[in-house]
C-alpha cells in the first residue's frame, strides 16, 4: 500500500499540494537537533496555511510531542476533530473560552493576573484543574509577565491557585526577538533573563513539567536554548525562518507546500501592448501572454506585480504587469503552451520552480508570510498520508 493519496483527476484552477511525507521528514530532522527535549509542532493559523488537522496528525505520527497554537479556538478545533495529547495556546483575551480550554485538558498560557483570574475562576466553576504555563517577558514586549515585582505577584498567586486544586502549574515560558538573526546582542540577553525568571519561579516553590524558550531558529541554531521543549514553528513545513541561518535545503528541512495553477488563456499580442491595471507593464514585442487565474484574493501578493517569479514549460517567467484580485498574466516569449497548462508558483524548488523564499525576495516580506496568506479558495490536496491517516484513524486525514 502506498502512502501518497490520489490527486483530483480533473483540471483545476488552482491548488496547493500539501506533501505530509515531507512535514514528517522535517519532524524528524528538528527532533534529532534537540534530541534531549520535547518537540512541539506549531499548527496555529491552519498550519500555517498547510491544513491544521492533518499536518497534527502527521506531525504527532512522526514524534511531536506536543502541539501548538495560538488563539484557543485553534486548539478547540484540533479536539473537535479528535486529536489527541498535549495541545498549547497562548492567545488569550478577556472572556475568552477558559472553561471549554479546560474542559477540553488545554495547556493555557498566563501572562499576567487578569488571565490567573479567569482561568482560576473557570476551575472553581468546576471545569477542572487548569495547566498552565506562565510566560516571561524577557525582551520581546509583546506578551508576557516582566521580571521583578510584577513576574512575583503572578507567580505567587499562581501558587495559591495551586495549593486550592485549581491550576497546575506545567510549564514556564517565554520567546525570542531576534534568534533568526546569529549574533545579536538580544539573544544572550533573553537567555539570561529567561534563567533569572525560571531560577525566582523555582525558589518559590514552581515546579514545571516544561521550560521553553526555543522556536524554531533557536532549536535550528542555539542548542544553550533548547531547556525542556522546542516549539517548531515554520521549520515543521521546510522553510527557512531566515536566510541568515540558510536555506531550507542547507538546514535539512524540505518545503511542504507546492502551489500551482492552470492557465486560464494563451493568446498572441503585438507589441506595445499594455498588461494588467494600470499598464506598468508594455509588451516589447509581438510574444503571448498566460493569465494565471489566482490574485492577492488567493494570496497572492500584490507587492510582488512584475516581479513574481512562476514556472511555466520549464521556464521561469515573471509577473507582467500588476497583479489583480482574481489573476495575473505572464509573458511567455512567443512560447505557447495550451490553456490549462501547469504554472508552478512556488514548490521545494528541486523542480526548478521558484521556491515561497523567492517569492518572500520578490514581494519583500518573509517566506512564513508566502504560505500563511494563501487563501481557502485555494484547495488544499494532501498527499503522502500514512495508511492509517487514510483510513481516519489515529494520525488520519481531514
Amino acid at each position: 500500500m502506498t502512502e501518497t493519496d490520489a490527486l483530483p483527476s480533473g483540471p483545476m484552477r488552482a491548488r496547493a499540494v500539501i506533501d505530509l511525507g515531507a512535514l514528517r521528514a522535517n519532524v524528524r530532522t528538528l527532533r534529532a537537533l534537540a534530541p534531549a527535549a520535547q518537540l512541539m509542532a506549531v499548527v496555529k493559523s491552519d498550519a500555517y496555511g498547510h491544513g491544521a488537522v492533518p499536518c497534527a496528525r502527521a506531525a504527532l505520527d512522526a514524534g511531536a510531542d506536543w502541539l501548538g497554537t495560538a488563539t484557543p479556538e485553534e486548539a478547540l478545533a484540533l479536539r473537535a476533530a479528535g486529536i489527541p495529547g498535549r495541545i498549547m495556546c497562548w492567545l488569550w483575551t478577556p472572556g475568552g473560552p477558559w472553561r471549554e480550554a479546560v474542559e477540553a485538558d488545554l495547556d493555557v498560557s498566563v501572562s499576567g493576573m487578569w488571565a490567573l483570574e479567569e482561568v482560576v475562576a473557570a476551575a472553581r466553576e468546576g471545569a477542572g484543574v487548569a495547566r498552565i504555563h506562565l510566560k516571561a517577558d524577557t525582551g520581546l514586549g509583546r506578551s508576557g509577565c516582566q521580571p521583578g515585582a510584577d513576574w512575583d505577584r503572578l507567580v505567587g498567586a499562581a501558587l495559591h491557585a495551586e495549593t486550592e486544586g485549581l491550576v497546575r502549574v506545567t510549564g514556564l515560558w517565554s520567546h525570542f526577538a531576534c534568534a533568526d538573526e546569529p549574533g545579536h546582542p538580544s539573544i544572550t540577553a533573553q537567555l539570561t533573563r529567561f534563567r533569572e525568571m525560571v531560577a525566582r519561579a523555582e525558589a518559590m516553590g514552581v515546579r514545571p513539567e516544561v521550560r521553553h524558550l526555543a522556536n524554531s531558529p533557536a532549536t535550528l541554531t542555539l542548542p544553550e536554548s533548547h531547556f525542556d521543549l522546542v516549539r517548531t514553528g515554520i521549520a515543521v513545513y521546510g522553510i527557512s525562518p531566515s536566510p541568515e541561518i540558510g536555506t531550507s535545503a542547507e538546514l535539512g528541512l524540505r518545503p511542504v507546500m507546492t502551489l500551482t495553477a492552470s492557465l486560464a488563456l494563451v493568446k498572441h499580442v503585438p507589441g506595445g501592448h499594455g498588461v494588467s491595471y494600470g499598464h506598468r507593464y508594455v509588451t516589447a514585442g509581438d510574444t503571448t501572454l498566460g493569465l494565471v487565474p489566482v490574485g492577492y484574493a488567493d494570496g497572492i501578493p500584490r507587492h510582488a506585480s512584475g516581479t513574481g517569479p512562476v514556472l511555466v514549460g520549464g521556464k521561469w517567467r515573471t509577473v507582467a504587469g500588476r497583479i489583480a484580485m482574481d489573476q495575473f498574466v505572464v509573458d511567455l516569449g512567443g512560447d505557447e503552451p495550451p490553456a490549462g497548462a501547469e504554472a508552478v508558483l512556488f514548490g521545494p524548488g528541486d523542480g526548478g520552480e521558484p521556491t515561497a523564499e523567492d517569492w518572500a525576495r520578490a514581494a519583500g516580506t518573509i517566506a512564513y508570510e508566502i504560505v500563511t496568506r494563501i487563501g481557502s479558495r485555494v484547495p488544499r490536496i494532501h498527499v503522502n498520508a500514512l495508511p492509517e491517516q487514510a483510513l481516519g484513524g489515529h494520525g488520519g486525514r481531514a
